[in-house]
């Protein structure tokens, strides 16, 4: 089974990380898009207690079904985040989601954002344009991210494992927003105090 390794770090300038991407040999495979994403749970969240997901994505014209679980041999070593993907294209994902309700499986949170896909060939790099700011994600082996990290700056202090959920749920208890998902809409709607 394919696994998914991965990083993230926040981006503070954007056209001065697509320059150094460039000069780093990456091309652009695929220019900034919307996205959506709506993860199901069971209405007692036993996927999230299993480190688990189920997402229904909406991206460039494509509506992808993916699952996520860590290994089965656990986290593994903590630098990188690590994660079984299975993911397959969906032709419906309206369907799909009555399917996910019609097995009992709910809408437990939605996320947004505009992404664009770099990659230098071994590995890609993709920058997330998200309510709460940008971020960059380096998936590929782990010895290829932490050279790569270098390459564009990035200082090892500044990388996170992190999920956008769980990114989103320390802005909440860090500003007190009462926003549940992380749409433009909500975060922009949310009183944060």
């Amino acid at each position: 089974m394919p696994v998914e390794t991965e990083v993230k770090f926040r981006v503070a300038n954007l056209p001065a990380l697509n320059a150094r991407l460039q000069a780093a040999g990456f091309h652009l495979d695929t220019p900034r898009s919307f996205e959506s994403n709506v993860l199901y749970d069971t209405p007692d969240r036993s996927l999230r207690a299993k480190r688990s997901i189920l997402r229904i994505r909406q991206y460039n014209g494509k509506c992808l079904l993916t699952h996520k679980r860590i290994p089965d041999s656990g986290i593994g070593e903590d630098r990188h985040k690590h994660r079984i993907e299975t993911e397959t294209d969906l032709s419906d994902g309206e369907a799909m989601a009555e399917v996910f309700r019609n097995l009992g499986l709910v809408e437990a949170f939605r996320y947004e954002k505009y992404r664009a896909e770099w990659s230098d060939g071994t590995g890609h790099c993709v920058v997330d344009e998200t309510p709460l700011g940008i971020y960059a994600e380096l998936e590929g082996a782990s010895e290829w991210i932490d050279h790569v990290s270098v390459e564009l700056g990035v200082q090892p202090q500044e990388l996170t494992t992190d999920s956008y959920g769980r990114i989103f749920e320390e802005w909440r208890t860090r500003t007190g927003s009462q926003a549940t998902d992380l749409t433009f809409a909500a975060v922009a709607s949310s009183p944060a105090l």
